[in-house]
């Protein structure tokens, strides 16, 4: 069974090279569509079963990061994005991903609304970081995308990355398992419950602000002349690739 991938990109998004490859590493088959086509022809995503997006630099972030894309999508492609996934198709967003996917509210959309109930804010610290920092992944979440995986350390690089929700939404995320992963250790930005990334309801939508497609070759790993195994981001993206293989047999 052929997995098949499609990889938002285009206007100023810059990451999507990265996350192409890390699908193909994985054992999925991507291919990179430029937003403005997909929003055309929404009908594509009948030709696959993961729709991402990547990191960058939306629009310029301009008026704020990830919103014109997310407006976007919000507007022209809620109804099929939400066919998708009810369909058994999966969404992922990193970093500029996730924040398009909370501002058009697709996360986590605990009421299946569409309404933005949670945000990425700027940094506490008011500065861009770039960084590896540690991270842990929930057990308990319903997220298929991180289902099983060892906590590691996976790269970061962004200005406004502090997840930050009301304490009424944060108890709804927390008792219904959609935290997917925290920060282990060290908070970079300031997100409460150290929350690094959220999924939707179904467990098929994630977001996340660390960049696993920046961790798929060994050699690039801030460990990597220390003694054992390093575990990689890519790991995040065949543990997706194995759920839709187990789900959608041929």
């Amino acid at each position: 069974m052929s997995i098949n991938a499609i990889i938002v990109t285009g206007y100023g998004i810059n990451a999507d090279a990265e996350l192409a490859d890390a699908f193909k590493m994985a054992g999925a088959v991507p291919r990179r569509a430029h937003a403005a086509d997909l929003l055309a022809d929404p009908a594509q995503l009948a030709s696959c079963s993961i729709l991402a997006f990547p990191g960058g630099f939306s629009f310029g972030d301009h008026l704020g990061s990830g919103l014109v894309l997310a407006n976007l999508f919000r507007s022209r492609m809620a109804a099929e994005l939400k066919a998708f996934v009810a369909g058994g198709g999966l969404v992922l967003g990193i970093c500029n991903g996730f924040q398009t996917l909370v501002k058009a509210g697709f996360l986590p959309d605990l009421d299946g609304n569409g309404q933005p109930s949670v945000a990425l804010v700027h940094n506490d610290h008011g500065r861009f970081v770039d960084d590896w920092v540690g991270v842990r992944f929930e057990p308990a979440s319903r997220c298929v995308w991180t289902a099983g995986l060892e906590p590691r350390l996976l790269p970061i690089r962004h200005g406004e990355g502090r997840f930050v929700a009301d304490d009424a939404t944060l108890g709804r995320l927390e008792a219904n398992g959609l935290v997917a992963l925290r920060y282990d250790g060290r908070n970079p930005n300031g997100s409460v419950h150290d929350i690094a990334g959220i999924c939707d309801p179904t467990g098929r939508i994630l977001g996340l602000m660390p960049h696993p497609e920046a961790s798929i070759h060994p050699d690039t790993h801030p460990a990597r002349r220390r003694p054992g195994r390093q575990l990689l981001g890519l790991d995040l993206f065949r543990a997706a690739v194995r759920w839709l293989e187990a789900n959608n047999p041929a």
